[in-house]
């Protein structure tokens, strides 16, 4: 009895420490994505409650855009029709989005890309937490 409990909470352990797979996580990325939280560096904490603006991500291959939109009442976006272009790349077992525009250049490491779940580690260890959009709902 006790080796099936020890190779049970074994096999529990090595899994639930396993690190994200990187590929799995590029199919995770696309969607309309609104801010939760940002933590800083010091461990500080910034909570979104409300937003105006999300962030559309749509990745095809190995590279994508991201275009910031303000959901509308009847289900649809506006955008001002900037977006920016990024290259997927896996390095040091990880998954980065590598930006360049005309005037910076900058990466963010993604920690976590799950169906509803996107976490983001920028230059300045600063940690963003997204949740997928959900449209409004009037019915309730």
């Amino acid at each position: 009895m006790n080796l099936k409990f020890m190779i049970l909470f074994l096999l529990v352990f090595v899994t639930s420490c396993a690190k994200p797979n990187p590929e799995a996580q590029k199919q995770n990325l696309s969607g309309y994505w609104e801010i939760k939280t940002v933590k800083m560096p010091d461990g500080e904490k910034k909570d979104f409650n409300v937003n105006t603006v999300v962030d559309y991500i749509e990745v095809k291959g190995d590279s994508g855009t991201r275009t910031k939109v303000s959901p509308k009442f009847d289900g649809t976006f506006t955008t001002n029709g900037v977006s920016e272009n990024f290259i997927l790349k896996i390095e040091d077992d990880s998954l980065r989005m590598y930006y360049k525009t005309p005037f910076d250049e900058w990466k963010e490491t993604v920690i976590k890309a799950k169906d509803s779940t996107l976490t983001l580690k920028n230059k300045d260890n600063k940690i963003y937490t997204y949740s997928k959009f959900k449209k409004f709902d009037f019915e309730e």
